[in-house]
């Protein structure tokens, strides 16, 4: 329900095209796309990724990797930064943030603990989308996180 656009109304696309935002040396971000997400294993998305950002940096990019995303992934985790709100790329209807990595104390069973956490955040457009819709999303992400097994 997330993976879509608004154009007179919420469109649902079948193609799982994320766009991850880049940052420019000079300023500014690019947003490419990495097309047909869902039909790529992990090490296919990796080398995606380590081919495209690079050619993002250099102004390099096809004019095909740069339309028709469905959802975005932005990341400052780099940078240190904990908690991240994204903005929202028209016309998507959702943004996915990640923190860094950050050791925390963390309570389970009555135990206390330090763990590794990042804080995953979603900025959804309210005509498409809801929180109950954004609340599962994000429990999907928690699940695959926690069991990358599964992926």
């Amino acid at each position: 329900e997330l993976n879509g656009y608004w154009e007179n109304g919420p469109q649902v696309k079948k193609d799982i095209n994320i766009g991850f935002v880049v940052s420019l040396r000079g300023g500014g971000v690019m947003i490419p796309a990495i097309h047909n997400a869902d039909k790529k294993s992990i090490d296919e998305l990796m080398e995606s990724l380590n081919d495209i950002i690079p050619r993002a940096r250099a102004m390099k990019l096809r004019s095909s990797e740069l339309s028709e995303s469905t959802i975005t992934v932005t990341n400052l985790g780099e940078g240190n930064v904990e908690t991240v709100y994204g903005v929202i790329y028209p016309p998507q209807v959702a943004i996915v943030g990640f923190g860094s990595i950050a050791e925390q104390p963390w309570a389970d069973q009555g135990m206390l603990d330090v763990r590794h956490v990042v804080t995953v955040t979603l900025s959804a457009d309210h005509r498409a989308t809801d929180g109950a819709t954004g609340s599962r999303f994000l429990m999907a992400i928690k699940t695959y996180l926690n069991k990358p097994e599964i992926l």
